[in-house]
This record gives C-alpha cells, sequence and structure tokens, in this order.
C-alpha cells in the first residue's frame, strides 16, 4: 500500500470521528472571515469614522483568533491522544516518527485547507447578510453589497496557515516525546476514575459554594452605597471577581462529588441504572476537568453579561434620550428655538412649543441625604441644583413651605440615595429658604443641560420661586436660565424634523439637542458594541460547545465495555439512554447553570449605568445562549446512542 492510499484511507476512517471538528473549523473560519471583510468594505466608512470602528473590529479580529485557536489547539490535541494507538501501530511496522508525522501533516493539511476553502466560500456568501445586520444596529442608511475583499482572503489565509503550523509542531512535539509502549496507555490514563472522596476534597466543596456566594452577595451591595470610596470599589469588585472564578474551580473539583456523595449515601449507595450512568461518572469526571470546566463557565458568564448589557443599552437608547432630552428638540435660547420653528413652519409641521424659565440655586441636603460620597466634592449643604416654579409643570399643586425632586439620575441615585422626606434649605444669594422635602417624583421636565449632570431637580411653590428668582447668586446661574422644549404633534413627522435639525446645526448655539440624534448615536455606539460582542460570544459558544461534545466522545469510547457489560446482563437501549440523557443534562446544564448565575449577579449589579430596562433585554440574550448550546447536549446524546448500539 503507497503512502498516499494510506493517507486517504485513515482519513476516510477518521471522518466520522472528525464531523463536528469540520463543521466547527469551517464555521470558525466562515464567521472570521465575514468579520474581517467588514474591516476592508469602504461602506463602514461612516461607522468606522464616528465610533473608531476600525480599531474596534481589528481588536474584535485578533480576540476572534485567540478563542478559535484555543479550541483547534484542544481539539488537534484530543484527537491526536485517540489515535494514540494508531500511531503506535505504524511504529511497529518500521515507520519513523518523522514519516509519521508527515502522513498525520498531510492528513490534516487536506482536512484543514478544504474546511478552510469551505468556510471562506461560506464566509463570503454570508458577508453582505452579515452588512445588512449591522448596518440595521447602526441605523446607517448604506447600501450593503456584496463584494469579495482579497485584503480579507489573503488575512484569513495567513491567519489559519499560523494556526495550521502550530498544530503540526504540536503533532510533532507529542509523536517525538511517546515511546511506543506509552502510545497504547495515552487513552487509559486521561481520566480520574471511582475513589473514596477525600477530608479535602469535601472542605474544598463546601468553600467553593461558600466563595460564590460571598462573591454574589457582595456584587449585589456593589453600587448599594456600601463602598463610598474609589479604593473601596475596586477592593470589592477584585474580590468579587476572585471569589467567583476560584469558587467555581472549587465547585468543579469538590463541590459536585460532594452535593452527588450526600445523595448517593442517602440512598445507602443503592442506586439504579439511570443514577449509576449519570451521577457515578460525573462526580469523577467533573474533578479532572476542572480547571477546563471552570475557564468555559467564566468565559460564557462573561460572553452572556457583556453582551446582555451592550442589549439593555442599545435597548433602553430610546428612554435614555427621554431622559437626557425632555422634548423631542430642547434649546437654550430664543433665537435658536425661533430658527428651528420657523423652519418648521416653512414646511408645514405642527408642533407645541413649551418655555420653563430654570433657576441654580445652593442646597443643603445633608438632612436628606442617607450617606456621603468619600473622595467626591458633592458637598450635602452647599450642593447645586435646578428649580423651576410649579406652574411649569402641568397638574401640580405644590404648598408654599413643600419641595420635591425629580428627574434623578440613576447612577447617582445609586451612589447618593436620598430619603422620603426631611428639611432641605435653597440658599440664594443672601437669604435662605427653609422647606419640607416630600418625596422623589421620575418624570424629566427639562433637559440634562440645566441639571448639573444629573443632579435632581426641586419643584416649588410659584411664590418660592419668585424670591429665590429676586436673589439670584450670579456665578452660579447658566448662560441661559430659559428652557425651551419643541414637541412634533405628528409623530409621522418627526423624521422630518430631525432632518430639518440636522441641516441647521445650530454651531453658535449654546444648547441644542435633539432626543433622536442622541438615540441614533446611542443604537450607533452599543449596536457595534453589541455585534461585536454577538460575533465573539456566538465564536465562543461554538467552540466550547464543541470541546465538551468531544470530551463526550472521549468519555463514551472509554465507557463502551462498561455498556457491552451492562447489555449482557439484560438491560435495553432505553434503560442506557436514561442515565445517558441525565448524565448529559448534568454535564451541560451544570455549566450552563453556574454561567448564567454568574452573569446574571454581574448584570444585577449595575445594569442601570447601562440603561433603563434590565429583564427583556437579559432574558433574550440567556434565552438564545441556552438554546444554541442545548444543541450540543442533544448531539451527545445521539452519539452516546450510537455508542450503545454499537457495544453490543
Amino acid at each position: 500500500m503507497s503512502i498516499n492510499s494510506l493517507i486517504f484511507r485513515s482519513l476516510k476512517k477518521n471522518l466520522k470521528n472528525y464531523y463536528l471538528y469540520v463543521f466547527a473549523l469551517i464555521f470558525s473560519v466562515a464567521l472570521y472571515f465575514a468579520f474581517v471583510t467588514l474591516q476592508f468594505d469602504p461602506a463602514m466608512g461612516e461607522a468606522k469614522g464616528s465610533v473608531k470602528g476600525a480599531a474596534a473590529i481589528r481588536t474584535a479580529s485578533i480576540l476572534l483568533v485567540a478563542i478559535v485557536t484555543v479550541f483547534l489547539l484542544f481539539a488537534n490535541n484530543l484527537f491526536i491522544k485517540r489515535r494514540s494507538k494508531e500511531i503506535g501501530l505504524f511504529q511497529l511496522v518500521g515507520m519513523t516518527k518523522a514519516r509519521i508525522a508527515w502522513i498525520l501533516g498531510a492528513e490534516n493539511f487536506i482536512l484543514y485547507f478544504a474546511s478552510t476553502a469551505i468556510g471562506i466560500f461560506i464566509g463570503f456568501s454570508f458577508s453582505k447578510l452579515v452588512k445588512m445586520i449591522l448596518f440595521k444596529m447602526l441605523n446607517l442608511k448604506e447600501l450593503a453589497t456584496l463584494s469579495f475583499s482579497t485584503q480579507a482572503f489573503y488575512q484569513s489565509i495567513i491567519v489559519f496557515g499560523i494556526i495550521y503550523l502550530v498544530i503540526i509542531l504540536m503533532n510533532m512535539f507529542f509523536i517525538k516525546r511517546q515511546s511506543i509502549l506509552s502510545l497504547f496507555q495515552v487513552t487509559s490514563s486521561t481520566e480520574a476514575q471511582a475513589k473514596k472522596m477525600s477530608f479535602w476534597e469535601a472542605a474544598m466543596g463546601i468553600m467553593g459554594m461558600l466563595l460564590i456566594v460571598s462573591g454574589y452577595f457582595i456584587s449585589s451591595k456593589l453600587f448599594s452605597g456600601k463602598f463610598m470610596t474609589m479604593t473601596e470599589l475596586f477592593g470589592a469588585m477584585i474580590f468579587i471577581l476572585g471569589s467567583v472564578i476560584i469558587g467555581t474551580y472549587f465547585f468543579y473539583k469538590g463541590s459536585v462529588s460532594f452535593l452527588f456523595q450526600r445523595i448517593r449515601k442517602k440512598k445507602n449507595g443503592y442506586l439504579n441504572i439511570t443514577e449509576v450512568l449519570s451521577l457515578s461518572t460525573i462526580m469523577f469526571r467533573m474533578k479532572s476537568n476542572a480547571m477546563l470546566l471552570t475557564i468555559i463557565t467564566t468565559v460564557s458568564a462573561l460572553a452572556i453579561g457583556l453582551l446582555s448589557l451592550t442589549y439593555i443599552s442599545y435597548y433602553s437608547a430610546e428612554k435614555a434620550a427621554e431622559k437626557n432630552v425632555a422634548a423631542d428638540f430642547s434649546f437654550a435660547t430664543t433665537e435658536d428655538a425661533e430658527t428651528f420653528t420657523s423652519a418648521l413652519k416653512e414646511r408645514k409641521i405642527s408642533y407645541d412649543e413649551k418655555r420653563i424659565p430654570v433657576l441654580q440655586v445652593y442646597a443643603d441636603l445633608s438632612d436628606v441625604m442617607e450617606n456621603k460620597m468619600k473622595g467626591v466634592d458633592n458637598d450635602p449643604e452647599s450642593m447645586p441644583i435646578s428649580v423651576i416654579s410649579e406652574k411649569s409643570v402641568r397638574g401640580e399643586d405644590v404648598s408654599p413651605g413643600e419641595v420635591y425632586f425629580t428627574g434623578y439620575n440613576d447612577l447617582l441615585q445609586k451612589f447618593l440615595p436620598i430619603k422620603d422626606s426631611g428639611r432641605i434649605e435653597l440658599k440664594g444669594e443672601k437669604s435662605a429658604i427653609p422647606l419640607s422635602y416630600t418625596g422623589m417624583k421620575k418624570e424629566y421636565h427639562i433637559s440634562w443641560y440645566f441639571t448639573n449632570g444629573g443632579v435632581p431637580v426641586a419643584i416649588v411653590d410659584h411664590g418660592v420661586f419668585e424670591r429665590l428668582e429676586k436673589d439670584q447668586v450670579p456665578e452660579l446661574q447658566k448662560e441661559s436660565s430659559l428652557y425651551i422644549g419643541i414637541t412634533i404633534k405628528d409623530e409621522n413627522k418627526q423624521k422630518d424634523a430631525n432632518t430639518i435639525f440636522t441641516k441647521i446645526g445650530f454651531p453658535n448655539s449654546g444648547f441644542a439637542d435633539s432626543r433622536f440624534e442622541i438615540a441614533n448615536g446611542q443604537k450607533e455606539i452599543f449596536g457595534l458594541s453589541m455585534f461585536i460582542v454577538g460575533f465573539l460570544g456566538l465564536t465562543f459558544l461554538i467552540t466550547s460547545g464543541c470541546i465538551l461534545y468531544f470530551k463526550q466522545m472521549d468519555e463514551s469510547e472509554d465507557e463502551k465495555p462498561h455498556y457491552t457489560i451492562l447489555r449482557k446482563l439484560g438491560f435495553t437501549r432505553g434503560d442506557l439512554l436514561k442515565g445517558i440523557k441525565a448524565k448529559q443534562l448534568f454535564n451541560f446544564g451544570i455549566p450552563l447553570a453556574v454561567g448564567l448565575l454568574h452573569s446574571y449577579f454581574a448584570v444585577q449589579s449595575g445594569w442601570f449605568i447601562f440603561g433603563t430596562e434590565l429583564w427583556t433585554p437579559m432574558l433574550v440574550v440567556m434565552a438564545l445562549y441556552t438554546a444554541l448550546y442545548s444543541v450540543f447536549g442533544l448531539l451527545s446524546v445521539q452519539y452516546y446512542k450510537k455508542t450503545i448500539k454499537e457495544a453490543l
């Protein structure tokens, strides 16, 4: 038999084990090529210039290569070990290690570059769809076209060519350092087998759960006002990160075995076939895979968390714009407002106009502020705030001795919470007016320009407002003390009005803002972020799912003799399959559940910094991730079903 015939026969024989590896490789190449094509696409010029898209895509492409490289090296290492006996047989019949390495290299070359070529073709085919999705998320009017980028092609060939060379070097190193005897023992020595659980493993398991719970607890208090200095806040974040990661490792190393040991002890060791096939193997397999599962869980949590936060920002863009701009269009000067309204009249666009006089005063909030941020200049006895009259707010009637707040920034409210009642004092240049504080409302009556960076706005009786107006602090007042809000009556005309606003530009204005421009700007920034994080998250999801699937393939081959014995004892395929399904539920479900929990507490601790909506964006991301991840669990069940069928 010639060497070429041997290569093709060996490749054909092992193709049944490589099919998911080939799929993942094709998918990775297609994803990378489509992604890099964006980097060189002329139509991306608008996004690149506005939000530094080129740098973001270039950085993401490097991370994408890192994820794919780790996956391909791991998969290759697993498959080379599975073929160790075949390599040993080649040596027994007289082949040199160099010749064996050449055969494996030739096999990999055919498999690898055939998959790369297919991946590039698929990536090219879907590159237009990818651009359309990105342009839709960024609200860009550019036309997405199907074009082949030679720069992306050469970059993809170079990147995956380098990965191929690294794989060949790994294979050569593996073959060189193995003796014939060790090659026949590799597959039998890779996993830990059942042994009695030690005291230290039990202690490690309990410690793991305590560390994770403590990390969750601190994360829930992170922005509650408990940590009042930047040093305290940074220290808390480091503690959360360390305790959760170390706790996750201890969880896989000891907690899972400890919990299942308790279940087995409660049953006095009498387990049915389903429990034997599910609990018993997991108790010992997870310990040997603890580091791998920790990495997968941590990066999964990171991917879900980042995607949830970027989606929260994208999803909340319009509501966030409503908080910054109280009307469709806001102005601080009469001249700007009249210029805009004149243009609206020319286009016959009807509108409502609202004018609110705004004063800036010093306020003593020491009685109503729950705590003070250390190291930050926010003296509650002299905090500048905006004041408007009750007459400027429709339907409000405030007593002369009372005041209420509105429009407090969510982030500031977390760091500097204000009580529901108390006494405050509004200070003019020569006098101060004590008032009874009656609570906080959510409405936003004036735009961010007048609110001193999100500080609450005080609503007072008109008589009190007039007294403060006569006793103004000159250096505290803004250039304009009049807020003018323009609201378009017909929603269908809002885009036309925004076009007029952008054409005018207001270059000499102190303040002129469009709610639509702010919302579009937010969507552009976070749309690109969500697109990039989604790309990386999807890549990691596919690669980590494949890694767990390959591990299950490996375990199924090791356990095949056990299935043969069980079948001979009279257990049916259905009996064995019930245990296998329960095992896969644990194998894939435990890392997924822990990753979802990690991401939930991470998002829950600071989601309000990114937007106004939590549950819908987060649940959408988690549901999608869970559905895609579950596919690999189902594939593992199918592979075990085939193994059980072949066992007898």
